[in-house]
């Protein structure tokens, strides 16, 4: 079957079509400055050439319909008609406490995921616009909705509660909820393979690592824990944002600053973490070049950056009772050997060893520990597309569509 898999982000949409039968990329692309002066780029199916269109798109509507005009052209397009496109799938970044597992979806489920479209402003409302595009442009073909937070929701209450009056979880629903979900499965059920054992029997910590950051403890194949949490600004310093922080670091700098509280978060969310640190860049990569050119503040955010990560790593394993084997993953986790040697580094109390050879080769599934460490440590690529495809071949063809 073929799935078109669907990532809207606020001012951008992602696509692949994937043959689920053999798990084949048929095309990929990416929708840039929707609102603006929009441009796709796109590889040709064929030759693989990378291929840039500019042209205005005012919405995430008018992006799809690109998508979709660009998978029927007849010189680089994948397909020659929509009717061989079988399903949809989307990510949803918030399904708040109403969605555990991925859904197919339909009115009430649209309804669903407008009510808790306040925990995710930002992205909700432009995931929903992705889903309505298609219903329109592809009337009777199964959408079904994926979502961030539903791998999280196997949290026991004392992980996900936070300690402020019960009343604002029972008003509002306040609590951890955890994102990157669909990445911290899909990572964790491959690094079981690594041990030779069902996911239901291992214990295994997940280091999400991108401009977005995250760490979750995966226990029996479920979550027990994560980093991120009533919105992906909790946790850990990451490209742009804090990270976890005292709360009356907003207040106090309000009354400095003379600033409103929607100017403050948007200073711990889009002018911190790497990038207010080094004065730099959010970029890891510019941050390794500046540590080996001796900028102190570039060394001051590896250095802040991978030791809130040892912290959290540290925390999970004691709260799992012991780790069999820690993933790397995403844009840094796979990419940044000096990262993970930092990070390993400082874990040689729960019995590894870094393999310095193996830990150098990045991009590719692999260990990086020694055979004779009792914990193993591996790079493991995230494929969220492919994860969301196989969520969305599960759920479409339920009650009989």
């Amino acid at each position: 079957m073929k799935i078109l898999v669907i990532n809207a982000g606020s001012t951008t949409l992602k696509y692949q079509l994937i043959d689920t039968d053999n798990e084949q990329v048929l095309a990929k692309g990416l929708c840039e400055r929707i609102f603006l002066d929009g441009q796709i780029k796109l590889d040709h199916p064929k030759t693989g050439e990378k291929i840039l269109i500019r042209e205005d798109m005012p919405d995430h509507g008018v992006a799809l319909k690109i998508v979709i005009r660009e998978l029927l052209d007849p010189e680089h397009g994948a397909l020659s008609s929509l009717d061989e496109i079988d399903a949809v799938g989307h990510r949803v970044v918030h399904g708040g406490e109403t969605f555990s597992s991925s859904v197919l979806v339909n009115d009430r489920v649209l309804t669903e995921i407008e009510a808790v479209s306040d925990l995710a402003p930002l992205h909700n409302p432009a995931n929903l616009l992705g889903i309505r595009a298609c219903m329109d442009l592809m009337p009777g073909v199964p959408n079904v909705a994926v979502f961030d937070t539903a791998f999280h929701q196997t949290m026991p209450e004392k992980a996900y509660m936070y300690g402020i009056p019960y009343r604002f979880y029972e008003k509002y629903k306040i609590r951890k909820y955890g994102f990157h979900g669909t990445s911290h499965s899909f990572v964790s059920q491959e690094a079981a393979r690594f041990l030779d054992k069902p996911v239901e029997e291992t214990k295994i910590i997940v280091c999400h690592l991108g401009g977005g950051a995250s760490v979750t403890a995966v226990k029996g194949g479920k979550s027990v824990d994560t980093s991120m949490g009533l919105t992906p600004l909790e946790g850990l310093i990451m490209g742009t944002r804090s990270g976890s922080l005292d709360p009356a670091v907003l207040q106090f700098i309000g009354d400095k600053e003379k600033l409103s509280f929607d100017e403050v978060l948007n200073i711990l969310n889009k002018e911190s973490g790497l990038y207010g640190l080094s004065g730099l860049s959010s970029d890891m990569r510019d941050i390794d070049a500046g540590v080996e050119e001796g900028n102190p503040r570039a060394k001051l955010a590896f250095d802040a950056f991978c030791y809130q990560i040892i912290k959290t790593i540290g925390a999970y394993a004691a709260a799992m009772n012991g780790v069999d084997l820690i993933a790397f993953t995403a844009g840094i986790g796979e990419w940044d050997s000096n990262v993970r040697k930092e990070i390993i580094g400082s874990l040689t109390y729960l019995g590894l060893t870094l393999d310095d050879e193996a830990n150098e080769k990045c991009g590719f599934a692999h260990l990086i520990t020694t055979p004779d460490s009792k914990v193993k440590c591996a790079v493991i690529p995230t494929n969220e597309e492919l994860a969301i495809a196989r969520e969305t071949l599960k759920y479409a063809f339920q009650n009989g569509n």
